[in-house]
């Protein structure tokens, strides 16, 4: 049987456990044959990337632009971003289960830790829903993730590897259900790009002998005074299969500015979409 495509009301349920979402739909919607969630950075909401996500129109895909599961205190905005930034009138949402100051700098510490947010997004909305609901695979999933996005994006694809059964999600798992969970498409993403956005230790396996993960994934940074240096690239090297990087010639790693930039997103998700796992 054909998977379903989902719809606003299949989403519903997600709101009562604390997931705010957009969700856009191709033209027509009965063309989805793929699902996209995007995911803001650090102190933003999901509004923007709505907008990122209408703008790119990629063909058959259904994208969900999820917001931050926690909000940034206002002492932690004025402490960070300055009072005068800006930040308090674009969300001020975050994924992390805390808040940490790294105690040499005014930054925060990018891996906070991260099982609420992939709880109810891996486990609620990919696990319960998609998968379990409506007959997705895991592996017709593509996610996007900027800054502390892209970390999640990336943590979510690690995690995946031991198998949608050992992440927690709401809903109990039925017998029987772990035959799903069992399949290679369900051990997997269709692919993550992550800009500017770390591989969380908190989110690797410690189990030995489990493989590296078969999730593409495309990491996009700046050449000069980026958060994704020569370790942070090994790191992910180290967890999965294919890695390709995008290194932008600007200063910071900041979302794509023209169609250089844009150019390689897209032919990374074009070239996912083609693929038949």
């Amino acid at each position: 049987m054909p998977p379903r495509i989902p719809k606003a009301s299949d989403l519903e349920g997600l709101k009562d456990d604390g997931l705010t979402f957009d969700l856009v739909l191709p033209n027509p919607p009965e063309s989805t044959t793929a699902i996209l969630i995007l995911l803001h950075g650090l102190g933003d909401s999901h509004v923007p990337f709505t907008g990122f996500a209408r703008g790119m129109s990629l063909p058959g895909v259904l994208a969900i632009s999820v917001r931050g599961v926690s909000q940034l205190p206002a002492a932690i905005l004025g402490d960070v971003f300055g009072a005068s930034s800006g930040q308090a009138t674009t969300g001020n949402w975050h994924y992390g289960d805390d808040i940490q100051l790294d105690p040499s700098t005014v930054d925060l510490n990018p891996d906070p830790g991260f099982e609420k947010a992939i709880e109810l997004i891996l486990g609620r909305l990919i696990r319960d829903l998609l998968v379990l609901e409506l007959g997705w695979d895991a592996s017709d999933v593509l996610v996007f993730g900027f800054g502390q996005g892209g970390s999640l994006a990336l943590g979510m694809a690690a995690k995946i590897v031991l198998g949608l059964a050992s992440i927690t999600g709401v809903r109990k798992i039925k017998e029987g259900e772990g035959e799903t969970f069992a399949t290679s498409q369900n051990k997997k993403l269709k692919g993550v790009v992550s800009i500017g956005g770390q591989l969380p230790a908190s989110c690797v396996s410690t189990v030995n002998n489990r493989g590296k993960c078969k999730t593409p994934v495309l990491l996009c940074a700046s050449r000069r005074d980026s958060s994704i240096g020569q370790d942070a690239v090994e790191a992910v090297k180290n967890e999965f299969e294919d890695v390709r990087v995008e290194r932008w010639n600007k200063n910071g790693d900041t979302m794509p500015s023209n169609r250089n930039e844009m150019l390689p997103i897209m032919r990374f998700f074009a070239e996912r979409l083609r693929s038949g796992w």
